[in-house]
Protein backbone atom coordinates (compact mmCIF):
# COMPACT_ATOMS: atom_id res chain seq x y z
CA UNK A 1 0.00 0.00 0.00
CA UNK A 2 1.34 3.30 -1.25
CA UNK A 3 1.43 6.29 1.65
CA UNK A 4 -1.34 8.73 0.64
CA UNK A 5 0.21 11.28 -1.48
CA UNK A 6 4.13 9.80 -1.43
CA UNK A 7 5.64 9.57 -4.63
CA UNK A 8 9.56 9.27 -4.60
CA UNK A 9 11.53 8.87 -7.53
CA UNK A 10 13.87 6.00 -7.53
CA UNK A 11 17.66 7.18 -7.26
CA UNK A 12 19.58 5.34 -9.94
CA UNK A 13 22.73 6.98 -8.94
CA UNK A 14 23.82 3.92 -8.12
CA UNK A 15 25.55 5.00 -4.57
CA UNK A 16 23.15 2.54 -2.72
CA UNK A 17 23.88 0.13 -5.45
CA UNK A 18 27.74 0.06 -4.87
CA UNK A 19 27.09 -0.11 -1.08
CA UNK A 20 24.78 -3.58 -1.21
CA UNK A 21 26.85 -4.82 -4.44
CA UNK A 22 28.85 -7.64 -3.67
CA UNK A 23 31.80 -9.68 -5.75
CA UNK A 24 32.55 -8.38 -9.50
CA UNK A 25 29.07 -7.71 -10.85
CA UNK A 26 26.94 -4.91 -9.56
CA UNK A 27 23.17 -6.50 -8.65
CA UNK A 28 20.31 -4.33 -9.99
CA UNK A 29 18.33 -6.73 -7.42
CA UNK A 30 18.73 -8.14 -4.36
CA UNK A 31 16.11 -10.33 -3.20
CA UNK A 32 16.36 -11.35 0.05
CA UNK A 33 13.82 -14.36 1.86
CA UNK A 34 10.94 -13.38 -0.65
CA UNK A 35 7.80 -15.26 -0.45
CA UNK A 36 4.38 -14.83 -2.28
CA UNK A 37 0.92 -16.12 -1.62
CA UNK A 38 -2.31 -15.64 -2.99
CA UNK A 39 -5.99 -15.74 -0.52
CA UNK A 40 -2.98 -16.94 1.89
CA UNK A 41 -2.61 -20.40 -0.22
CA UNK A 42 2.06 -20.25 -0.80
CA UNK A 43 3.16 -19.72 -4.31
CA UNK A 44 6.69 -18.89 -3.67
CA UNK A 45 8.51 -19.81 -0.63
CA UNK A 46 12.11 -18.07 0.86
CA UNK A 47 13.87 -16.94 -2.60
CA UNK A 48 17.11 -15.06 -2.28
CA UNK A 49 19.24 -14.39 -5.43
CA UNK A 50 21.21 -11.25 -6.45
CA UNK A 51 20.48 -10.53 -10.25
CA UNK A 52 23.11 -8.83 -12.18
CA UNK A 53 23.06 -5.31 -13.95
CA UNK A 54 23.55 -5.13 -17.80
CA UNK A 55 22.87 -8.86 -17.62
CA UNK A 56 20.57 -11.35 -19.01
CA UNK A 57 19.32 -13.70 -15.96
CA UNK A 58 16.99 -16.36 -17.12
CA UNK A 59 14.28 -18.09 -14.53
CA UNK A 60 13.79 -21.67 -15.77
CA UNK A 61 11.76 -24.58 -14.22
CA UNK A 62 8.41 -26.65 -14.61
CA UNK A 63 4.79 -25.48 -14.83
CA UNK A 64 3.81 -24.23 -11.55
CA UNK A 65 6.88 -23.85 -9.67
CA UNK A 66 6.41 -19.67 -9.39
CA UNK A 67 8.48 -18.73 -12.23
CA UNK A 68 6.30 -15.62 -13.08
CA UNK A 69 5.32 -14.94 -9.91
CA UNK A 70 8.96 -14.22 -9.06
CA UNK A 71 9.41 -11.91 -11.76
CA UNK A 72 6.12 -9.91 -11.18
CA UNK A 73 7.70 -9.24 -7.81
CA UNK A 74 10.35 -7.04 -9.36
CA UNK A 75 8.35 -4.55 -10.77
CA UNK A 76 5.20 -4.91 -8.59
CA UNK A 77 3.01 -6.82 -10.63
CA UNK A 78 1.57 -8.54 -7.84
CA UNK A 79 0.44 -5.77 -6.20
CA UNK A 80 -2.53 -5.52 -8.96
CA UNK A 81 -3.63 -9.22 -8.17
CA UNK A 82 -6.34 -9.49 -5.80
CA UNK A 83 -5.07 -11.31 -2.61
CA UNK A 84 -1.67 -11.03 -3.39
CA UNK A 85 0.80 -10.71 -0.67
CA UNK A 86 4.52 -10.34 -1.33
CA UNK A 87 7.02 -10.64 2.01
CA UNK A 88 10.58 -10.44 2.34
CA UNK A 89 12.99 -7.95 0.78
CA UNK A 90 13.45 -6.27 -2.98
CA UNK A 91 15.72 -4.45 -3.33
CA UNK A 92 16.05 -2.37 -6.40
CA UNK A 93 19.78 -0.43 -6.73
CA UNK A 94 19.77 -0.90 -2.79
CA UNK A 95 16.34 0.86 -2.51
CA UNK A 96 13.37 -1.25 -0.59
CA UNK A 97 11.01 -1.84 -3.70
CA UNK A 98 7.56 -2.25 -1.41
CA UNK A 99 8.81 0.29 1.23
CA UNK A 100 5.43 2.38 1.86
CA UNK A 101 6.71 5.74 0.96
CA UNK A 102 7.47 4.21 -3.11
CA UNK A 103 5.41 4.31 -6.02
CA UNK A 104 4.28 1.05 -7.74
CA UNK A 105 3.56 3.04 -10.91
CA UNK A 106 7.50 4.88 -10.28
CA UNK A 107 8.70 1.34 -10.28
CA UNK A 108 6.75 0.50 -13.50
CA UNK A 109 8.44 3.59 -15.06
CA UNK A 110 11.90 2.20 -14.22
CA UNK A 111 11.23 -1.98 -14.88
CA UNK A 112 9.51 -1.93 -17.68
CA UNK A 113 7.58 -5.79 -18.81
CA UNK A 114 7.39 -7.85 -21.85
CA UNK A 115 4.47 -10.19 -21.82
CA UNK A 116 4.12 -13.43 -23.17
CA UNK A 117 1.27 -12.57 -25.90
CA UNK A 118 2.43 -9.65 -27.96
CA UNK A 119 0.00 -7.03 -26.75
CA UNK A 120 -0.53 -4.10 -28.91
CA UNK A 121 -2.58 -1.33 -28.58
CA UNK A 122 -5.13 -0.89 -31.19
CA UNK A 123 -3.98 2.27 -32.15
CA UNK A 124 -1.50 2.77 -35.02
CA UNK A 125 2.46 2.55 -34.79
CA UNK A 126 3.42 5.60 -33.60
CA UNK A 127 0.75 5.90 -31.04
CA UNK A 128 1.75 2.54 -29.12
CA UNK A 129 5.15 3.39 -29.17
CA UNK A 130 4.23 7.34 -28.46
CA UNK A 131 1.63 6.16 -25.65
CA UNK A 132 4.14 5.57 -22.65
CA UNK A 133 5.71 8.90 -23.52
CA UNK A 134 2.16 10.69 -23.03
CA UNK A 135 1.61 9.35 -19.82
CA UNK A 136 4.27 10.78 -18.49
CA UNK A 137 3.71 13.79 -20.37
CA UNK A 138 6.80 13.64 -22.66
CA UNK A 139 6.20 15.75 -25.71
CA UNK A 140 9.14 16.92 -26.95
CA UNK A 141 10.75 15.18 -29.92
CA UNK A 142 8.11 12.25 -30.10
CA UNK A 143 9.54 11.85 -33.56
CA UNK A 144 12.42 11.48 -32.30
CA UNK A 145 12.09 9.22 -29.61
CA UNK A 146 9.72 6.95 -31.11
CA UNK A 147 12.18 6.67 -34.45
CA UNK A 148 15.01 5.67 -31.65
CA UNK A 149 12.89 3.11 -29.78
CA UNK A 150 11.74 1.70 -32.61
CA UNK A 151 15.28 1.55 -33.63
CA UNK A 152 16.90 -0.28 -30.08
CA UNK A 153 14.09 -2.58 -30.91
CA UNK A 154 15.29 -3.57 -34.66
CA UNK A 155 11.69 -3.06 -36.04
CA UNK A 156 12.26 0.98 -37.70
CA UNK A 157 13.16 -0.23 -41.00
CA UNK A 158 10.43 -2.18 -41.07
CA UNK A 159 8.01 0.20 -39.89
CA UNK A 160 9.11 3.30 -40.87
CA UNK A 161 6.68 3.48 -43.97
CA UNK A 162 3.58 2.27 -41.48
CA UNK A 163 3.65 4.53 -38.50
CA UNK A 164 0.30 5.51 -39.49
CA UNK A 165 -0.56 1.63 -39.99
CA UNK A 166 -2.48 -0.09 -37.00
CA UNK A 167 -0.31 -1.62 -35.15
CA UNK A 168 -2.37 -5.06 -34.59
CA UNK A 169 -1.67 -5.02 -38.66
CA UNK A 170 1.57 -6.44 -37.91
CA UNK A 171 2.91 -10.36 -38.05
CA UNK A 172 3.06 -11.47 -34.38
CA UNK A 173 7.11 -11.09 -34.18
CA UNK A 174 7.09 -7.37 -35.03
CA UNK A 175 4.21 -6.83 -32.83
CA UNK A 176 6.87 -8.61 -29.89
CA UNK A 177 9.04 -6.08 -30.62
CA UNK A 178 6.79 -2.89 -30.75
CA UNK A 179 6.00 -4.04 -27.58
CA UNK A 180 9.75 -3.97 -26.50
CA UNK A 181 9.53 -0.11 -28.40
CA UNK A 182 6.85 0.44 -26.21
CA UNK A 183 8.65 -0.66 -22.76
CA UNK A 184 12.01 1.13 -24.43
CA UNK A 185 10.62 4.56 -25.60
CA UNK A 186 10.09 5.84 -21.43
CA UNK A 187 13.85 4.83 -20.89
CA UNK A 188 13.47 2.23 -18.43
CA UNK A 189 16.92 1.01 -16.34
CA UNK A 190 15.63 -2.81 -16.54
CA UNK A 191 13.39 -5.02 -18.79
CA UNK A 192 11.27 -7.92 -17.97
CA UNK A 193 10.70 -10.53 -20.05
CA UNK A 194 7.55 -13.28 -19.39
CA UNK A 195 7.97 -15.92 -21.80
CA UNK A 196 8.25 -13.52 -24.95
CA UNK A 197 8.69 -16.13 -27.56
CA UNK A 198 6.49 -18.85 -26.14
CA UNK A 199 4.05 -17.71 -28.93
CA UNK A 200 6.33 -16.99 -32.06
CA UNK A 201 8.06 -19.06 -35.25
CA UNK A 202 11.66 -19.96 -34.50
CA UNK A 203 12.10 -16.77 -37.18
CA UNK A 204 10.65 -14.28 -35.32
CA UNK A 205 12.40 -15.65 -31.65
CA UNK A 206 16.06 -16.01 -33.19
CA UNK A 207 15.22 -11.99 -34.17
CA UNK A 208 13.94 -11.65 -30.39
CA UNK A 209 17.11 -13.46 -29.13
CA UNK A 210 19.20 -11.71 -31.12
CA UNK A 211 17.24 -8.42 -29.90
CA UNK A 212 18.30 -9.14 -26.02
CA UNK A 213 21.64 -9.59 -26.16
CA UNK A 214 21.89 -5.87 -27.93
CA UNK A 215 19.57 -4.93 -25.56
CA UNK A 216 22.04 -6.02 -22.44
CA UNK A 217 24.65 -3.32 -23.31
CA UNK A 218 21.90 -0.69 -21.77
CA UNK A 219 19.63 -2.67 -20.11
CA UNK A 220 19.83 -5.17 -17.08
CA UNK A 221 17.03 -7.71 -18.46
CA UNK A 222 15.46 -10.79 -16.85
CA UNK A 223 13.66 -13.56 -18.52
CA UNK A 224 11.37 -16.25 -17.93
CA UNK A 225 11.34 -18.71 -20.40
CA UNK A 226 10.47 -22.59 -20.72
CA UNK A 227 12.53 -22.76 -23.31
CA UNK A 228 15.74 -24.36 -22.07
CA UNK A 229 17.68 -24.10 -25.28
CA UNK A 230 16.45 -20.49 -25.50
CA UNK A 231 18.40 -19.30 -21.58
CA UNK A 232 21.25 -21.57 -22.71
CA UNK A 233 21.69 -19.17 -26.14
CA UNK A 234 20.71 -16.01 -24.82
CA UNK A 235 21.25 -15.54 -20.83
CA UNK A 236 24.27 -14.93 -18.62
CA UNK A 237 23.11 -16.55 -15.03
CA UNK A 238 20.14 -18.74 -14.54
CA UNK A 239 18.01 -19.52 -11.77
CA UNK A 240 16.38 -23.04 -11.48
CA UNK A 241 12.90 -23.54 -9.09
CA UNK A 242 11.10 -26.49 -8.67
CA UNK A 243 7.45 -26.99 -7.29
CA UNK A 244 7.29 -28.66 -4.13
CA UNK A 245 3.58 -29.59 -2.19
CA UNK A 246 2.92 -28.77 1.34
CA UNK A 247 1.26 -30.65 4.21
CA UNK A 248 -1.67 -29.03 3.27
CA UNK A 249 -1.40 -30.26 -0.22
CA UNK A 250 -0.70 -26.58 -1.72
CA UNK A 251 2.25 -26.13 -5.01
CA UNK A 252 4.71 -23.77 -3.78
CA UNK A 253 7.87 -22.69 -5.99
CA UNK A 254 11.47 -22.72 -4.52
CA UNK A 255 14.66 -21.94 -5.85
CA UNK A 256 16.94 -24.65 -5.90
CA UNK A 257 20.07 -23.49 -8.21
CA UNK A 258 21.96 -19.98 -9.19
CA UNK A 259 24.39 -20.15 -10.88
CA UNK A 260 26.48 -18.80 -14.30
CA UNK A 261 24.23 -20.30 -17.01
CA UNK A 262 27.33 -22.65 -18.58
CA UNK A 263 27.43 -23.89 -14.86
CA UNK A 264 23.73 -24.51 -14.65
CA UNK A 265 23.81 -26.57 -18.14
CA UNK A 266 26.96 -28.21 -17.98
CA UNK A 267 27.71 -29.06 -14.31
CA UNK A 268 24.90 -27.97 -12.00
CA UNK A 269 25.64 -28.32 -8.41
CA UNK A 270 21.95 -29.30 -7.68
CA UNK A 271 20.89 -32.96 -8.46
CA UNK A 272 17.76 -31.67 -8.80
CA UNK A 273 18.93 -29.25 -11.92
CA UNK A 274 20.72 -31.94 -13.82
CA UNK A 275 17.49 -34.12 -13.60
CA UNK A 276 15.20 -31.18 -15.02
CA UNK A 277 18.15 -29.76 -17.64
CA UNK A 278 18.84 -33.38 -18.82
CA UNK A 279 15.12 -34.36 -19.24
CA UNK A 280 14.85 -36.49 -16.57
CA UNK A 281 11.93 -34.72 -15.25
CA UNK A 282 9.68 -31.87 -16.31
Amino acid sequence: MVTEGAHIRLDLSGTAHQEEATGPEEAVFQLRGVSVSYDGRPALRDVTLDIPRNRITAIIGPSGCGKSTLIRCLNRMNDLIPGAEVRGQVLYHGQDLYDPAVDPVEVRRHIGMVFQKPNPFPKSVFENVAFGLRVQGIRDDLEGRVERALRRAALWDEVKDKLKESGLALSGGQQQRLCIARAIAVEPDTILMDEPCSALDPIATQKIEDLMVELKETYSIVIVTHNMQQAARVSDRTAFLTAEVDEAGNRFGVLVEYDETEKIFTNPSDPRTEDYVTGRFG
